[in-house]
């Protein structure tokens, strides 16, 4: 039949409809329906992997309805329809259509598995996945490589790691898919030492594979781990996604290792890869956190698309060396350019006030937030507004701050006041700030030495006595150690 070859060009939801109403008007579908409706639902999968400006339900509800319409569906069909739902996020209804399959004596093929395992994926429920996976052993498809590597998928992100590594590792044919998701589960849940043990076994690492342990080893702020990783790959003179590149950026910008960072700017330079908005926020980011502002500037505008977060890296980049004026700019900038800030957009910005003193503009922005941007306010921006008014003697409008928050003040909200009181000598106020950080967290010993050395600066020297005995007698008090980190070489 022609028309099913139609059916199959079709490249979107409005083609698949015109053809739907033409073979409705000519007649066509009453004749040969199971073949039509069958072959628009597998076509409509394939309209929805490009996104799609229609809303979800209104898409499933048209496929449910194209289902519906199919006399006697196959297997095949209810494997099409599961896998709608997936794709369309219904999770909860993917897995009540594999009821109603089973309930109707349907027998599920080795495709239905992985598609209802997806589902379970989604769902995070453990009881999901032990049930469909008792329903693969049943059926016998648990040696089926694409139903091994969803089970494992499903096991991880329902936060059952053990469980899905008990399943790759009791299984005796597995692939580079595998051995990915299971590294991809245990990179998650955290295990950094056991994703890179089973990456050491790798007989074959694809792409997905060194992306997902440097990028893991990034996220979990291993980034030396990270570096030598994304080091090793190109010695073997693999080529690195962008994924492995701002990984690498990133732990380069938090160790502050520039040189290694120029390098891999010269190596996306050199191999001339597209600086897309994921990469040139890395760019930014690392040469705003290691100081080479300019630099970091010109990189953020030659990207011809910036996002939040590139505006967020730029802002927070000013806001760390002392840029305020230029800050408070840069955010105009963006605000008119129709970027919506997030609470990251405003605590570098009120970071950048409080360092340039600009204490005026940021209690205006902070007033602003909730009112004017939508933004809800947390403990981070309470804090920082602490430390602003507390650095500018402020201290009274600070503590009726801190008394009229929605939510109790933190040990970092009470401290940013505390250092305030020390600047300025206001013994008072101290005192309830440091009661306050003793109630939160007793075994900070931060705040005995603070204390001190304010009774010190006043000249109150029964009370520095009796602060340190306290410190002493108190086996509860950690003294904290203060470091710095110097790089001796390169």
């Amino acid at each position: 039949m022609s028309i099913l070859h139609v059916i199959k060009q079709c490249k979107s939801v409005k083609q698949l409809h015109q053809v739907h109403a033409y073979t409705i008007t000519t007649g066509l579908l009453p004749i040969y329906p199971l073949p039509i409706l069958t072959n628009i639902l597998s076509t409509f999968i394939t309209t929805l992997i490009p996104t799609s400006s229609a809303n979800s339900s209104t898409l499933l509800s048209y496929a449910i309805s194209v289902f519906c319409f199919i006399p006697n569906p196959s297997t095949f069909c209810y494997n099409n329809l599961i896998r709608i739902h997936t794709l369309l996020s219904f999770p909860f209804h993917a897995l009540h259509l594999f009821a109603s399959m089973r309930h109707l004596s349907i027998p599920p093929d080795f495709h239905t598995f992985p598609f209802i395992l997806k589902a379970c994926a989604q769902v995070r429920e453990l009881s999901f996945s032990q049930s469909i996976h008792s329903q693969a052993f049943k059926y016998g498809f648990l040696s089926d490589l694409f139903v091994l590597n969803s089970l494992i998928h499903a096991y991880s992100f329902s936060g059952c790691v053990n469980d899905a590594y008990k399943v790759f590792d009791e299984s005796s044919d597995k692939d580079v898919i595998s051995y990915n998701s299971m590294i991809d589960g245990l990179v998650k849940s955290g295990e950094m030492t056991r994703a890179r043990e089973l990456f050491d076994l790798m007989p074959l690492r694809d792409e997905v594979s060194w992306g997902t342990m440097i990028a893991g080893y990034a996220q979990m702020n291993w980034c030396n781990e990270s570096i030598e990783l994304y080091n090793q790959m190109l010695a073997l003179q693999l080529r690195p996604c962008n994924i492995v590149l701002v990984s690498a950026l990133s732990s380069c910008a938090r160790l502050g290792e520039l040189e290694q960072g120029k390098t891999i700017h010269e190596y996306i330079n050199r191999n001339r890869i597209p600086v897309d908005s994921f990469l040139s926020t890395g760019l930014v980011d690392l040469y705003a956190k290691c100081g080479c502002m300019e630099t970091a500037r010109n990189i953020f505008e030659s990207s011809p698309d910036k996002n939040l977060i590139t505006w967020n890296a730029m802002l927070v980049g000013l806001a760390m060396h002392g840029y305020g004026s230029l800050l408070l700019a840069y955010f105009c900038r963006m605000i008119a350019a129709g970027i919506k800030p997030d609470g990251v957009t405003f605590l570098g910005v009120l970071v950048g006030c409080s360092h340039a003193g600009l204490v005026n503009e940021a209690q205006k922005l902070f007033k602003d937030m909730e009112s004017v941007y939508g933004v809800s306010r947390d403990l981070k921006h309470y804090g920082c507004m602490a430390d602003m008014l507390g650095r500018a003697g402020l201290i009274g409008e600070a503590i009726e701050m801190i008394y009229g928050m929605p939510i109790e003040g933190d040990i970092f909200v009470w401290g940013a006041l505390l250092g305030g009181c020390r600047i300025h000598g206001n013994v008072e106020i101290a005192k309830r700030a440091a009661l306050q950080i003793m109630e939160i967290k007793p075994e900070d010993g931060g705040v005995y030495s603070v204390m001190a050395n304010i009774y010190a600066n006043t000249e109150q020297w029964e009370d520095v006595v009796k602060t340190r005995r306290s410190i002493s007698s108190n086996k509860r008090v950690k003294k904290i150690t203060g470091f710095s980190s110097i790089k001796l070489t390169g």
